[in-house]
């Protein structure tokens, strides 16, 4: 799951107009965070937002699905996090858009989590 330092600078650029965001190395790959919360995952240079059940269905219907990985000794655990489509990755202004609902569902989460 690396990521080059070259895709972690192009994904910061990209997200400027989000606000301020930090990426974290884990796992080999990285985690996107803001406000502290993780609603991205950097994974092999491609972008995963956090997604729920509701924003799940938009990247389904642009043909895009979860990020899997495979436990040693285990069958494939798919996490929510979900591919995003790579015309977002020209369209800047909509990426923002999409990162603003991932989030959005991480700080719900974390609230949840909390309860």
């Amino acid at each position: 799951m690396p990521v080059s330092p070259a895709y972690k600078t192009f994904i910061q650029d990209l997200l400027a107009d989000f606000g301020p965001v930090s990426i974290r190395r884990m796992f080999g790959g990285a985690g996107v965070y803001a406000d502290g919360v993780m609603f991205a995952i950097l994974a092999e240079d491609t972008l995963y937002l956090k997604a729920d059940e509701v924003s799940a269905r938009a990247f389904a219907a642009e043909g895009k699905g979860p990020f899997t990985y495979r436990p040693k000794g285990r069958g494939p655990v798919a996490l929510s996090y979900w591919e995003v489509p790579e015309r977002l990755l020209d369209d800047p202004d909509e990426l923002v858009a999409w990162a603003r609902r991932a989030h959005a569902v991480a700080l719900a989460a974390k609230a949840e989590k909390g309860r």
